[in-house]
């Protein structure tokens, strides 16, 4: 059995240099845990993690989930899988298996263990949503083949997984829908809105709009996020979710070309191109339930969020300023 709830743990974080997984690692050191950080690379990156080489608390595995994982921990957080449509869909046999087979090995590993373990689960199981906002009641919208389906049908499958385990083997779980999330750290050829406007208008490019720009998203700063995630870890024993984690603040696309174009003083134009198939339309979460039960809510603005993410992409276009992430670089040349 793992040690009390609320002492020094080893914490165990599976796509731990990732975007969300690295922010993670950081507050879990800073709350004084020993962090097991295992990641294989495909998506995540070690600039996201070279800071804490020399931390006596943080050490990294490299390691693919999909293969079982022999390792003494207190607390999992399963955080891997890819989590942008241009990463997913480069392997999507991969990017399942990631979400089920990962899920099995590391629900079997929290079940060996008798531990708590949380799964990072997204707004993408509601698809493209017939109800709005979406509470955690609604079963979804989803197209079960289509190009997006091997993530959205493959994070649903890993929600059953757990709720199985929990039922059957009485695996203590925590599930969170995570909702947009932006912030330093997120890669910049990864296919995402707000990286990809962010990027256009720093280098003065056409900004791509797709469809009217009408389709809204509710964007929540990746700090806010991650006081969800250690929040949904400490609550009681008997809630295990899943809950929408994410800002109910609702924002168009074109609307937030333009907060980007105004925020990075920007020459850019807006260019039109046709809505990418199964794109929801409109992804806005009700967090009720995150209010209630873990006293959480977003509290960094749009425009702060996004000033901060700015500061941290300008070092990709102007390489000479960082001079340490080339391989970073290399991949907005060919993005692939």
């Amino acid at each position: 059995m793992g040690r009390v709830y609320g002492s020094r743990k080893r914490v165990l974080v599976t796509g731990g240099a990732g975007f969300l997984g690295s922010h993670l690692v950081d507050r879990l050191l800073g709350q004084g845990h020993e962090v097991l950080c295992v990641d294989n690379l495909f998506t995540g990156a070690k600039e996201n993690i070279d800071h804490l080489r020399s931390h006596p608390a943080f050490e990294f595995m490299r390691h693919d989930i999909c293969h079982p994982l022999h390792v003494e921990v207190d607390e999992i957080y399963n955080l891997a899988c890819p989590a942008s449509p241009v990463h997913y869909q480069h392997d999507p046999v991969q990017t399942t298996k990631t979400s089920v087979l990962g899920a099995i090995n590391m629900l079997g590993l929290a079940k060996r263990l008798k531990c708590r373990i949380f799964q990072a689960s997204t707004s993408e199981v509601y698809g493209d949503p017939a109800l709005h906002p979406q509470p955690e009641s609604y079963w979804g919208n989803v197209n079960p083949i289509g190009p997006r389906s091997c993530y959205d049908e493959g994070k649903r499958c890993a929600e059953t997984l757990f709720f199985d385990y929990q039922r059957e083997h009485g695996v203590e779980i925590k599930v969170a829908r995570i909702f947009n999330t932006y912030g330093p750290r997120m890669h910049p050829a990864d296919g995402r809105v707000v990286s990809n406007l962010i990027m256009q208008a720093l280098r003065g490019e056409p900004i791509t709009v797709y469809g009217d720009g009408r389709q809204t998203r509710s964007f929540c700063y990746v700090d806010d996020m991650i006081d969800a995630f250690v929040a949904l870890m400490a609550s009681p024993d008997g809630f295990t979710g899943p809950v929408n984690l994410g800002n109910p603040q609702e924002c168009t696309i074109a609307e937030l070309a333009d907060r980007v174009v105004g925020l990075t003083g920007s020459a850019s134009t807006i260019e039109r191109r046709p809505l990418p198939k199964d794109d929801p339309i409109r992804r806005m979460p009700d967090i009720g339930l995150a209010r209630e039960a873990l006293r959480w809510s977003p509290k960094v603005d749009l425009d702060e969020g996004l000033t901060r993410t700015i500061d941290y992409f300008r070092r990709y276009v102007d390489p000479a300023a960082a001079p340490h992430r080339p391989r970073l670089v290399a991949a907005l040349r060919h993005p692939g």
